[in-house]
C-alpha cells in the first residue's frame, strides 16, 4: 500500500509539475494577440483652403495697411511678435509667469503623467516585502487527534512577488489609456497657453481702443466749446437768439455722457488684464500701450487646412480623447476572458526569532491563479458595447471640432475683409464729414447757417470719427483672433509644446 502510494506521487509529480508548463506556454502564445482595436490618427480633411473662395488681400492698396494672406506658411516663431511691439511682448511675458490658470493647468498636466506612469507600472511584477510575528495555538483535532500542540509563536519575513499575465494586452490596452488621457491634459495645457497668451494681447488693445475713443470724445468736446465760443460771439452780437447758445451747451453735455461707458471700458479692460497677469484689480499694471504703438501685421501667415489639424490644441485634444476611447474597446474586451495571475513568496519561518535565516527553516510557495466569467446577467458584453459607443461618439466629436475650427478660421478671414472695408468706409465718412464740419462753421459765421446745421454736422463728425476708431481697433483684434484660431505658435517652436519642469 505505501509502495503504490509512492508510486502514484512519484507519477503525478511530474504531471502536475506540466500544467503551469503548459499555461505558461499557451499564455505566451497568445501574448501577441492585443484585444480591440488598434488607434489610427485620423486622416485631415481634404480641404486646400478655408472658404469658398481663394482668400484675398485685405484692405485698400492706396493706404500702407494692405494685409496680404500668406496661405500655407507658417507662423515664425511666437505669434504675438507679429505686432512688433516691446510692450505687448512684456505684457505676455508677465502673464505667461503669473498666470494662475495656466499654473493651474501645468500642474494638471504633472499630475496626469504621474497617474500615467503609475498605470504603467501594472505590467511588471509587484514585489513587496511582509514580516510578521504572531501566536497561535491549533485545535486538538486540526492535527487529527494525533497531536497536542501547545501555544506557539512564530516569526515570519521575507519577500513576495505578483505577476498578472497580460496575454489579452488588456492592461497595455489601459496603460495606453491613461497616456492617452495624460495627452487629453497636455492639449488643454496648450489651449490655456494659447488662451492666456490671447487674452494678454488682446485686452492691451482693448485698453489701447478705449484711450483712443477717450481721445476722440475728449477732441469732439474741445470741437464743442469752440462752437459754444462762436455761438456766444454771435450772441454778443446780437446775430442769433439764445436758444442758439442753450443747443450749443446740450450739445456738449450729450458728448460728455459719451465719455462714462468708455471710461468704464477702460476700467473692465483694466480689471481683466490684471486677472490674466495674476494680479488683484487694486495692483498696479504695466503702463498702457497706445493702438499707435502697435504696428498691423500687414504679412498674415496661414497654415493649409491639413496643418490646422495637427496644430490647433482642441481638435487635438479630440483626438487624444478618441485614442482613449478606443483603447477602452480593448480593456472592455479583455474582461471577457480568464484572467491568470502567478504569486510567490519566499522567506524564513521560526519560532524563534534567533532561528530566522537559518537555512533549515526557509519556506517557499508558488500559485497560479485563474479567474474567468461564466454568467454575469450580460454586464461585460454591455460594457464592450458601450465602449465601442463612446469610441464613436469621439471620432464624431473629433470631426465636429475639426468642422469648428474650419468655421473659425473662415469666419476670421472674412472678418479682415470686411474690417479693411469698413475702415475705409469709416476714412471717407470722416472726411466728408469733417468737410460738412466746416464748411457749417464757415456759414454759420457768415450768417449763412443756423446753429442747428452746425450742431447736425457735429454729430455726424463725431459719429464718423468713433466709428474709424473703432473700425480700427477691430482689425487689429480680428487679427488677433485669427492668429488664436490657427493654433497660435507652432509647437515645434513655441513654448507650448515644451513639457513643464517639475516644481
Amino acid at each position: 500500500m505505501h509502495d503504490d502510494t509512492s508510486g502514484t506521487g512519484s507519477l503525478r509529480e511530474p504531471h502536475a509539475a506540466l500544467k503551469p508548463t503548459v499555461m505558461l506556454a499557451w499564455a505566451a502564445a497568445l501574448a501577441g494577440c492585443t484585444v480591440g482595436p488598434n488607434f489610427t490618427r485620423p486622416a485631415p480633411p481634404p480641404a486646400t483652403r478655408y472658404t469658398a473662395d481663394a482668400p484675398r488681400d485685405a484692405g485698400a492698396a492706396a493706404d500702407d495697411t494692405l494685409q496680404h494672406i500668406e496661405l500655407g506658411r507658417e507662423i515664425e516663431g511666437n505669434w504675438w511678435n507679429l505686432f512688433r511691439s516691446d510692450a505687448v511682448e512684456a505684457v505676455v511675458k508677465q502673464a505667461l509667469e503669473h498666470n494662475r490658470s495656466l499654473a493651474s493647468s501645468t500642474a494638471t498636466l504633472q499630475q496626469a503623467g504621474e497617474l500615467a506612469i503609475a498605470a504603467g507600472g501594472a505590467r511588471y511584477p509587484q514585489i513587496g516585502l511582509t514580516a510578521g510575528v504572531g501566536r497561535q495555538k491549533y485545535g486538538d483535532e486540526f492535527l487529527g487527534g494525533f497531536f497536542n500542540l501547545p501555544p506557539f509563536t512564530y516569526y515570519a519575513i521575507g519577500p513576495t512577488v505578483s505577476y498578472t499575465l497580460d496575454y489579452t494586452g488588456g492592461i497595455s490596452r489601459g496603460v495606453e489609456q491613461q497616456y492617452a488621457l495624460a495627452e487629453v491634459t497636455k492639449h488643454q495645457m496648450d489651449a490655456a497657453y494659447l488662451t492666456v497668451t490671447g487674452q494678454a494681447v488682446m485686452q492691451t488693445l482693448a485698453i489701447g481702443s478705449a484711450r483712443a475713443q477717450i481721445a476722440t470724445v475728449e477732441t469732439i468736446l474741445s470741437q464743442d466749446r469752440d462752437n459754444l465760443k462762436l455761438v456766444q460771439t454771435a450772441f454778443q452780437d446780437g446775430s442769433v437768439a439764445r436758444i442758439d447758445v442753450v443747443s450749443a451747451q446740450s450739445q456738449i453735455a450729450s458728448d460728455m455722457a459719451l465719455l462714462p461707458p468708455l471710461r468704464q471700458e477702460l476700467a473692465r479692460a483694466h480689471h481683466a488684464l490684471s486677472v490674466v497677469l495674476g494680479r488683484a484689480p487694486a495692483n498696479e499694471l504695466p503702463p498702457d500701450v497706445d493702438l499707435a504703438q502697435i504696428t498691423l501685421p500687414l504679412d498674415i501667415p496661414v497654415i493649409l487646412p491639413s496643418e490646422l489639424a495637427h496644430r490647433r490644441p482642441d481638435i487635438l485634444a479630440a483626438e487624444a480623447r478618441l485614442h482613449a476611447a478606443t483603447s477602452a474597446v480593448g480593456v472592455a474586451e479583455s474582461n471577457l476572458y480568464p484572467k491568470i495571475q502567478l504569486s510567490a513568496t519566499v522567506g524564513q519561518e521560526a519560532v524563534d526569532a534567533g532561528q530566522l535565516f537559518n537555512g533549515a527553516d526557509t519556506a517557499w510557495s508558488l500559485i497560479s491563479g485563474l479567474t474567468m466569467p461564466l454568467f454575469d446577467g450580460g454586464t461585460l458584453r454591455a460594457e464592450k458595447r458601450a465602449a465601442v459607443d463612446a469610441m464613436h461618439a469621439s471620432a464624431a466629436a473629433y470631426e465636429q471640432t475639426v468642422l469648428e475650427a474650419f468655421g473659425q478660421v473662415a469666419d476670421m478671414l472674412d472678418a479682415l475683409n470686411h474690417d479693411a472695408e469698413q475702415l475705409d468706409a469709416q476714412a471717407q465718412a470722416q472726411q466728408a464729414a469733417q468737410a460738412g464740419l466746416d464748411l457749417a462753421r464757415a456759414s454759420y459765421a457768415e450768417g449763412n447757417a443756423g446753429v442747428l446745421q452746425v450742431l447736425d454736422a457735429q454729430r455726424s463728425y463725431q459719429q464718423a470719427r468713433l466709428g474709424y476708431v473703432r473700425a480700427m481697433a477691430q482689425r487689429y483684434l480680428d487679427t488677433v483672433q485669427l492668429f488664436l484660431a490657427l493654433g497660435g505658435t507652432n509647437p515645434r517652436d513655441g513654448r507650448a509644446a515644451e513639457t513643464p519642469p517639475r516644481g
